[in-house]
């Protein structure tokens, strides 16, 4: 098998000395083998590489953004709906008890 970086490869065919290869695949390694298609597998690597990277700190970001929102946020919330019941009731008993006049 012929090792290369970066692909899959098939196994190595003996040369037979004759156009037994036909011209397709003659074309196919010509093409295969050219600078534009490198630098094209090159560019693929190195986005793939970029896009890994910044997938993973996003995912980093996003938890520490989450924690950061359930420490410091949702207490925040709770306590504020808490004041908000004890002024509720705080009316209520006021209307049934009546307020007093000045």
């Amino acid at each position: 098998m012929a090792a290369r970086k970066g692909g899959v490869s098939l196994p190595e065919r003996p040369y037979s000395g004759g156009r037994s290869d036909g011209i397709l695949s003659r074309v196919s390694t010509t093409i295969s083998q050219s600078p534009i298609v490198f630098q094209g597998k090159r560019a693929a690597c190195n986005t793939a590489f970029v896009a890994k990277k910044l997938l993973r700190s996003t995912g980093k970001a996003a938890w520490i953004a989450g924690t950061t929102f359930l420490i410091l946020a949702v207490p925040l919330i709770i306590e504020m709906d808490r004041e908000q019941q004890l002024n509720e009731l705080e009316l209520q008993q006021a209307s049934l008890l009546g307020t007093p006049q000045k």
